[in-house]
Protein backbone atom coordinates (compact mmCIF):
# COMPACT_ATOMS: atom_id res chain seq x y z
CA UNK A 1 0.00 0.00 0.00
CA UNK A 2 1.49 3.34 -1.32
CA UNK A 3 1.40 5.91 2.05
CA UNK A 4 2.08 8.69 0.28
CA UNK A 5 -0.34 8.91 -2.84
CA UNK A 6 0.11 12.73 -2.44
CA UNK A 7 -2.16 14.37 -5.26
CA UNK A 8 -0.13 15.87 -7.96
CA UNK A 9 -0.37 17.26 -11.69
CA UNK A 10 -3.83 18.36 -11.08
CA UNK A 11 -4.70 16.73 -7.96
CA UNK A 12 -4.12 19.70 -5.82
CA UNK A 13 -7.84 21.44 -5.98
CA UNK A 14 -8.91 24.68 -5.21
CA UNK A 15 -11.68 24.45 -3.44
CA UNK A 16 -15.76 26.64 -3.40
CA UNK A 17 -15.75 29.03 -0.36
CA UNK A 18 -18.90 30.49 0.95
CA UNK A 19 -17.73 34.07 1.74
CA UNK A 20 -16.14 33.19 5.21
CA UNK A 21 -12.55 33.88 5.30
CA UNK A 22 -11.57 32.16 8.48
CA UNK A 23 -8.85 29.47 7.89
CA UNK A 24 -8.00 26.13 8.99
CA UNK A 25 -4.90 25.32 10.60
CA UNK A 26 -2.52 22.30 9.94
CA UNK A 27 -3.59 19.44 8.86
CA UNK A 28 -6.99 17.00 8.97
CA UNK A 29 -7.16 13.72 8.87
CA UNK A 30 -10.41 11.74 7.40
CA UNK A 31 -11.14 7.78 8.44
CA UNK A 32 -13.69 5.69 6.31
CA UNK A 33 -14.77 2.66 6.63
CA UNK A 34 -17.78 1.94 4.07
CA UNK A 35 -20.21 -0.48 3.64
CA UNK A 36 -17.99 -2.61 1.97
CA UNK A 37 -16.44 -3.62 5.19
CA UNK A 38 -13.14 -3.73 2.99
CA UNK A 39 -10.92 -2.01 5.25
CA UNK A 40 -9.96 1.28 7.06
CA UNK A 41 -9.11 3.93 4.97
CA UNK A 42 -7.07 7.14 6.97
CA UNK A 43 -5.70 9.90 4.78
CA UNK A 44 -4.14 12.70 5.82
CA UNK A 45 -4.63 16.16 3.69
CA UNK A 46 -4.00 19.55 4.01
CA UNK A 47 -6.72 22.89 3.38
CA UNK A 48 -4.46 25.41 3.47
CA UNK A 49 -5.79 28.54 1.39
CA UNK A 50 -8.80 26.84 0.48
CA UNK A 51 -6.57 23.95 -1.87
CA UNK A 52 -6.79 20.34 -1.27
CA UNK A 53 -3.49 17.90 -1.02
CA UNK A 54 -3.57 14.59 -0.05
CA UNK A 55 -0.30 14.60 1.71
CA UNK A 56 -0.31 10.93 3.03
CA UNK A 57 -2.77 7.69 2.32
CA UNK A 58 -2.66 4.86 4.80
CA UNK A 59 -5.37 1.03 5.03
CA UNK A 60 -5.67 -0.99 7.65
CA UNK A 61 -7.22 -4.33 7.15
CA UNK A 62 -9.89 -5.40 9.19
CA UNK A 63 -9.14 -8.32 11.34
CA UNK A 64 -11.76 -11.25 10.39
CA UNK A 65 -13.18 -11.66 14.17
CA UNK A 66 -14.11 -8.29 14.30
CA UNK A 67 -15.34 -8.51 10.44
CA UNK A 68 -17.52 -11.25 11.96
CA UNK A 69 -19.29 -9.55 14.42
CA UNK A 70 -19.64 -5.98 12.37
CA UNK A 71 -21.67 -8.59 10.02
CA UNK A 72 -23.59 -9.96 12.97
CA UNK A 73 -24.53 -6.47 13.62
CA UNK A 74 -26.10 -5.72 10.46
CA UNK A 75 -29.15 -7.28 11.25
CA UNK A 76 -31.22 -8.56 14.14
CA UNK A 77 -29.69 -11.00 16.27
CA UNK A 78 -28.50 -12.06 20.21
CA UNK A 79 -26.89 -11.08 22.74
CA UNK A 80 -26.43 -7.12 21.11
CA UNK A 81 -25.63 -4.87 22.81
CA UNK A 82 -22.80 -6.50 24.02
CA UNK A 83 -21.46 -7.71 20.79
CA UNK A 84 -21.87 -3.57 19.97
CA UNK A 85 -20.05 -2.47 22.84
CA UNK A 86 -17.01 -4.63 22.48
CA UNK A 87 -17.04 -3.94 18.66
CA UNK A 88 -17.55 -0.46 19.04
CA UNK A 89 -14.02 -0.18 21.07
CA UNK A 90 -12.41 -2.69 18.94
CA UNK A 91 -13.31 -0.54 15.75
CA UNK A 92 -12.10 2.69 18.05
CA UNK A 93 -8.49 1.30 18.63
CA UNK A 94 -8.45 -0.17 15.06
CA UNK A 95 -8.98 3.74 13.73
CA UNK A 96 -6.99 4.95 16.33
CA UNK A 97 -4.06 2.49 14.96
CA UNK A 98 -5.17 3.32 11.69
CA UNK A 99 -4.32 6.76 12.54
CA UNK A 100 -1.07 6.29 13.98
CA UNK A 101 0.35 4.37 11.28
CA UNK A 102 -0.61 7.31 8.89
CA UNK A 103 1.42 9.54 11.09
CA UNK A 104 4.42 7.53 11.50
CA UNK A 105 4.24 7.15 7.43
CA UNK A 106 3.88 10.61 6.83
CA UNK A 107 6.59 11.72 9.25
CA UNK A 108 4.90 14.46 10.32
CA UNK A 109 4.37 15.63 14.36
CA UNK A 110 0.59 14.84 15.44
CA UNK A 111 0.87 18.25 16.72
CA UNK A 112 0.60 19.56 13.24
CA UNK A 113 -3.42 17.78 12.89
CA UNK A 114 -5.51 19.96 13.83
CA UNK A 115 -8.41 17.18 13.93
CA UNK A 116 -9.64 13.78 12.70
CA UNK A 117 -12.74 13.23 11.06
CA UNK A 118 -14.26 9.70 11.88
CA UNK A 119 -17.00 8.36 10.07
CA UNK A 120 -17.52 5.54 12.28
CA UNK A 121 -18.57 1.91 10.99
CA UNK A 122 -21.97 2.35 10.05
CA UNK A 123 -24.06 -0.93 11.39
CA UNK A 124 -27.80 0.40 10.58
CA UNK A 125 -29.19 2.87 8.50
CA UNK A 126 -32.84 3.46 9.39
CA UNK A 127 -34.08 6.68 8.57
CA UNK A 128 -37.47 5.97 6.95
CA UNK A 129 -38.81 4.70 10.29
CA UNK A 130 -41.16 6.89 12.42
CA UNK A 131 -38.38 7.51 14.63
CA UNK A 132 -35.80 7.07 11.97
CA UNK A 133 -32.02 6.56 13.33
CA UNK A 134 -28.28 6.09 12.03
CA UNK A 135 -26.51 4.34 13.83
CA UNK A 136 -22.16 4.28 13.66
CA UNK A 137 -19.72 2.58 15.76
CA UNK A 138 -16.02 3.25 16.41
CA UNK A 139 -15.34 5.13 20.02
CA UNK A 140 -14.55 8.54 18.79
CA UNK A 141 -13.54 9.21 22.70
CA UNK A 142 -10.99 5.64 22.30
CA UNK A 143 -9.59 7.24 18.90
CA UNK A 144 -8.93 10.90 20.61
CA UNK A 145 -6.98 8.82 23.58
CA UNK A 146 -5.31 6.56 21.48
CA UNK A 147 -3.70 9.21 19.13
CA UNK A 148 -3.80 12.06 21.24
CA UNK A 149 -5.89 13.99 18.33
CA UNK A 150 -9.00 16.15 18.68
CA UNK A 151 -11.45 14.30 16.80
CA UNK A 152 -14.94 15.09 15.01
CA UNK A 153 -17.62 12.19 14.58
CA UNK A 154 -21.16 11.31 15.01
CA UNK A 155 -21.77 13.62 11.62
CA UNK A 156 -24.93 11.89 10.40
CA UNK A 157 -27.80 11.98 13.09
CA UNK A 158 -27.90 15.96 13.09
CA UNK A 159 -28.90 15.60 9.90
CA UNK A 160 -31.34 12.64 10.50
CA UNK A 161 -32.83 15.21 13.77
CA UNK A 162 -33.51 17.90 10.98
CA UNK A 163 -35.70 15.29 9.31
CA UNK A 164 -32.96 14.58 6.69
CA UNK A 165 -32.09 10.98 5.62
CA UNK A 166 -28.44 11.79 7.02
CA UNK A 167 -26.75 10.28 3.72
CA UNK A 168 -25.23 10.87 1.33
CA UNK A 169 -23.43 13.69 2.90
CA UNK A 170 -20.44 13.64 0.57
CA UNK A 171 -22.22 15.32 -2.08
CA UNK A 172 -21.44 19.04 0.09
CA UNK A 173 -17.95 18.11 -0.96
CA UNK A 174 -18.34 17.24 -4.09
CA UNK A 175 -19.62 20.40 -5.10
CA UNK A 176 -16.98 22.30 -3.51
CA UNK A 177 -14.47 20.01 -5.05
CA UNK A 178 -15.65 18.92 -8.37
CA UNK A 179 -18.70 21.26 -9.35
CA UNK A 180 -18.02 23.93 -12.39
CA UNK A 181 -20.11 26.34 -13.82
CA UNK A 182 -22.66 25.34 -16.49
CA UNK A 183 -21.05 22.12 -16.37
CA UNK A 184 -23.13 18.71 -16.17
CA UNK A 185 -21.18 16.37 -14.09
CA UNK A 186 -21.83 13.03 -11.66
CA UNK A 187 -19.61 12.02 -9.38
CA UNK A 188 -20.46 8.41 -8.57
CA UNK A 189 -19.47 6.42 -5.81
CA UNK A 190 -18.95 2.89 -5.77
CA UNK A 191 -18.70 1.20 -2.83
CA UNK A 192 -21.04 -1.90 -1.18
CA UNK A 193 -23.69 0.98 -1.92
CA UNK A 194 -23.65 3.14 -4.80
CA UNK A 195 -24.64 6.71 -4.59
CA UNK A 196 -24.80 9.75 -6.92
CA UNK A 197 -24.13 13.32 -6.83
CA UNK A 198 -25.06 15.79 -9.84
CA UNK A 199 -23.75 18.79 -10.27
CA UNK A 200 -24.40 21.70 -12.60
CA UNK A 201 -22.52 24.58 -10.48
CA UNK A 202 -25.62 25.77 -8.42
CA UNK A 203 -25.49 24.66 -4.98
CA UNK A 204 -28.97 24.60 -4.14
CA UNK A 205 -29.63 22.31 -7.44
CA UNK A 206 -27.39 19.25 -6.18
CA UNK A 207 -28.68 15.99 -6.13
CA UNK A 208 -27.17 12.92 -4.52
CA UNK A 209 -28.78 10.09 -3.30
CA UNK A 210 -28.12 6.08 -3.05
CA UNK A 211 -28.71 4.59 -6.41
CA UNK A 212 -28.77 1.08 -4.90
CA UNK A 213 -26.24 -2.02 -4.12
CA UNK A 214 -23.16 -1.02 -5.57
CA UNK A 215 -20.28 -3.75 -4.62
CA UNK A 216 -21.93 -5.46 -1.65
CA UNK A 217 -24.01 -8.33 -3.42
CA UNK A 218 -21.35 -9.06 -5.52
CA UNK A 219 -18.79 -9.70 -2.90
CA UNK A 220 -21.25 -11.23 -0.64
CA UNK A 221 -21.78 -14.30 -3.44
CA UNK A 222 -18.46 -14.53 -4.42
CA UNK A 223 -16.88 -14.90 -1.36
CA UNK A 224 -20.11 -17.42 -0.31
CA UNK A 225 -19.00 -19.26 -3.76
CA UNK A 226 -15.25 -19.26 -3.88
CA UNK A 227 -14.01 -17.90 -0.63
CA UNK A 228 -12.72 -15.03 -2.13
CA UNK A 229 -13.39 -11.12 -0.56
CA UNK A 230 -14.13 -9.62 -4.26
CA UNK A 231 -14.47 -10.17 -7.46
CA UNK A 232 -10.89 -8.42 -8.80
CA UNK A 233 -11.75 -6.44 -12.29
CA UNK A 234 -15.05 -8.25 -12.15
CA UNK A 235 -13.60 -11.09 -14.28
CA UNK A 236 -16.14 -14.18 -12.80
CA UNK A 237 -18.63 -11.91 -13.57
CA UNK A 238 -16.81 -11.56 -17.06
CA UNK A 239 -17.07 -15.21 -17.40
CA UNK A 240 -20.77 -15.67 -17.15
CA UNK A 241 -24.31 -14.20 -18.92
CA UNK A 242 -26.82 -12.31 -17.32
CA UNK A 243 -30.16 -14.07 -16.78
CA UNK A 244 -32.84 -11.42 -18.17
CA UNK A 245 -35.44 -12.48 -16.09
CA UNK A 246 -33.72 -12.63 -12.26
CA UNK A 247 -32.26 -8.99 -13.52
CA UNK A 248 -36.00 -8.03 -14.30
CA UNK A 249 -36.64 -9.28 -10.79
CA UNK A 250 -33.98 -7.94 -8.69
CA UNK A 251 -34.89 -4.33 -10.06
CA UNK A 252 -38.50 -5.00 -9.78
CA UNK A 253 -37.52 -4.15 -5.93
CA UNK A 254 -39.79 -1.04 -4.52
CA UNK A 255 -36.55 1.09 -3.41
CA UNK A 256 -35.90 1.74 -7.37
CA UNK A 257 -39.24 3.29 -7.95
CA UNK A 258 -38.77 5.93 -4.91
CA UNK A 259 -38.06 9.39 -5.26
CA UNK A 260 -35.11 10.93 -3.50
CA UNK A 261 -34.13 12.02 -1.05
CA UNK A 262 -33.51 8.48 -0.15
CA UNK A 263 -30.63 6.01 1.14
CA UNK A 264 -30.08 2.50 1.58
CA UNK A 265 -27.71 0.02 3.04
CA UNK A 266 -26.86 -3.77 4.37
CA UNK A 267 -30.26 -3.58 6.35
CA UNK A 268 -31.82 -4.08 3.07
CA UNK A 269 -29.68 -5.12 0.24
CA UNK A 270 -27.97 -8.11 1.88
CA UNK A 271 -27.00 -12.09 1.35
CA UNK A 272 -30.57 -13.02 3.03
CA UNK A 273 -32.34 -10.37 0.40
CA UNK A 274 -29.87 -12.07 -2.08
CA UNK A 275 -31.11 -15.85 -1.28
CA UNK A 276 -34.83 -15.57 -1.15
CA UNK A 277 -34.60 -13.58 -4.79
CA UNK A 278 -32.38 -16.40 -5.92
CA UNK A 279 -35.55 -19.39 -4.50
CA UNK A 280 -36.72 -19.72 -7.97
CA UNK A 281 -33.20 -19.12 -10.02
CA UNK A 282 -31.46 -22.08 -8.35
CA UNK A 283 -30.74 -23.51 -11.31
CA UNK A 284 -28.57 -20.86 -12.99
CA UNK A 285 -24.94 -20.89 -12.94
CA UNK A 286 -23.10 -19.09 -10.25
CA UNK A 287 -20.81 -16.98 -12.70
CA UNK A 288 -24.21 -16.26 -14.66
CA UNK A 289 -25.88 -14.88 -11.41
CA UNK A 290 -22.82 -12.78 -10.39
CA UNK A 291 -22.87 -11.09 -13.84
CA UNK A 292 -26.92 -10.67 -13.11
CA UNK A 293 -25.39 -8.95 -10.04
CA UNK A 294 -22.78 -6.99 -12.10
CA UNK A 295 -26.01 -6.00 -14.46
CA UNK A 296 -27.99 -5.11 -11.19
CA UNK A 297 -25.58 -2.32 -9.94
CA UNK A 298 -24.79 -1.04 -13.51
CA UNK A 299 -28.79 -0.86 -14.77
CA UNK A 300 -29.40 1.03 -11.55
CA UNK A 301 -27.00 3.06 -11.79
CA UNK A 302 -27.69 3.99 -15.37
CA UNK A 303 -31.18 4.48 -15.02
CA UNK A 304 -30.98 7.13 -12.61
CA UNK A 305 -28.28 9.15 -14.32
CA UNK A 306 -30.27 9.17 -17.41
CA UNK A 307 -33.64 10.22 -15.34
CA UNK A 308 -31.48 13.48 -14.42
CA UNK A 309 -29.32 13.98 -17.56
CA UNK A 310 -29.68 12.82 -20.89
CA UNK A 311 -25.73 14.12 -21.54
CA UNK A 312 -22.80 15.38 -19.45
CA UNK A 313 -19.57 13.70 -17.58
CA UNK A 314 -19.46 10.64 -14.80
CA UNK A 315 -16.33 10.77 -12.78
CA UNK A 316 -16.50 7.02 -10.78
CA UNK A 317 -14.86 6.73 -7.37
CA UNK A 318 -14.51 4.15 -4.73
CA UNK A 319 -13.88 0.29 -5.58
CA UNK A 320 -16.34 -0.09 -8.26
CA UNK A 321 -13.68 2.05 -10.36
CA UNK A 322 -11.19 -0.76 -10.56
CA UNK A 323 -13.66 -3.21 -11.44
CA UNK A 324 -13.20 -2.87 -15.26
CA UNK A 325 -16.03 -5.37 -16.03
CA UNK A 326 -17.90 -2.65 -14.50
CA UNK A 327 -16.88 0.36 -15.84
CA UNK A 328 -17.49 -1.24 -19.48
CA UNK A 329 -21.17 -2.50 -18.55
CA UNK A 330 -21.63 0.95 -17.69
CA UNK A 331 -20.27 2.89 -20.87
CA UNK A 332 -22.79 0.60 -22.93
CA UNK A 333 -25.38 2.01 -20.86
CA UNK A 334 -24.32 5.23 -20.71
CA UNK A 335 -23.32 6.02 -24.60
CA UNK A 336 -24.32 9.90 -24.76
CA UNK A 337 -22.12 10.78 -20.92
CA UNK A 338 -18.17 10.46 -20.75
CA UNK A 339 -17.23 7.83 -18.37
CA UNK A 340 -13.87 7.72 -16.77
CA UNK A 341 -12.72 8.04 -12.60
CA UNK A 342 -12.17 11.09 -10.15
CA UNK A 343 -8.28 10.57 -11.12
CA UNK A 344 -8.90 12.86 -14.21
CA UNK A 345 -10.19 15.60 -12.08
CA UNK A 346 -7.63 15.50 -9.75
CA UNK A 347 -8.36 13.08 -7.04
CA UNK A 348 -7.57 9.32 -6.63
CA UNK A 349 -10.95 7.36 -6.94
CA UNK A 350 -9.72 5.32 -3.77
CA UNK A 351 -9.50 8.42 -1.42
CA UNK A 352 -12.07 10.73 -2.31
CA UNK A 353 -14.65 9.93 0.53
CA UNK A 354 -11.83 9.55 2.98
CA UNK A 355 -10.96 12.96 1.87
CA UNK A 356 -14.63 14.08 2.23
CA UNK A 357 -14.53 13.34 5.98
CA UNK A 358 -11.70 14.91 6.35
CA UNK A 359 -13.09 17.63 5.07
CA UNK A 360 -16.26 17.65 7.13
CA UNK A 361 -14.33 17.69 9.81
CA UNK A 362 -12.40 21.07 8.94
CA UNK A 363 -16.26 22.57 8.09
CA UNK A 364 -16.64 21.63 11.43
CA UNK A 365 -13.84 22.90 13.14
CA UNK A 366 -14.70 26.13 11.07
CA UNK A 367 -18.10 26.38 12.50
CA UNK A 368 -19.26 25.92 8.73
CA UNK A 369 -22.63 24.06 7.70
CA UNK A 370 -21.55 20.51 6.32
CA UNK A 371 -25.16 18.95 4.79
CA UNK A 372 -27.06 19.86 1.76
CA UNK A 373 -30.75 20.30 2.74
CA UNK A 374 -31.79 19.84 -1.67
CA UNK A 375 -29.61 16.41 -1.25
CA UNK A 376 -30.37 15.11 2.73
CA UNK A 377 -33.99 16.59 2.83
CA UNK A 378 -33.20 18.26 5.88
CA UNK A 379 -35.11 21.23 6.89
CA UNK A 380 -32.04 23.22 6.89
CA UNK A 381 -28.12 23.13 6.55
CA UNK A 382 -25.97 22.64 9.63
CA UNK A 383 -22.68 22.22 11.52
CA UNK A 384 -22.57 18.28 11.57
CA UNK A 385 -20.64 16.04 14.00
CA UNK A 386 -19.15 16.39 17.32
CA UNK A 387 -16.24 17.33 19.15
CA UNK A 388 -14.34 14.61 21.18
CA UNK A 389 -11.35 16.30 22.76
CA UNK A 390 -8.03 14.25 22.98
CA UNK A 391 -6.70 16.18 26.21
Amino acid sequence: MNATNAISQKQTHTTQTDGNNKQSSGYFIGLMSGTSMDGIDAVLVDFSNNQIELIATHTLEIPAHILNNLHRLCSPNSDEINIMGRTDRAMGLLFAQAVNELVDRAGIDKSAVTAIGSHGQTIRHMPNLEQGFTLQIGDPETIAVETDINVIADFRRKDIALGGQGAPLVPAFHHASFAQKDCHRFILNIGGIANITYLNGDSEAVIGFDTGPGNTLMDAYINQELQRPFDESGQWAASGNTDPAFLKQLLSHPYFALDYPKSTGRELFNQAWLEQQLANFSHLQPADIQSTLLDLTCYSIANDIQAIAKNGEVFVCGGGALNSELMKRLKQLLPQLSLSTTSDIGIDPKWVEGIAFAWLAMRHVLGKTGNLPAVTGAKRAAILGNFYSAY
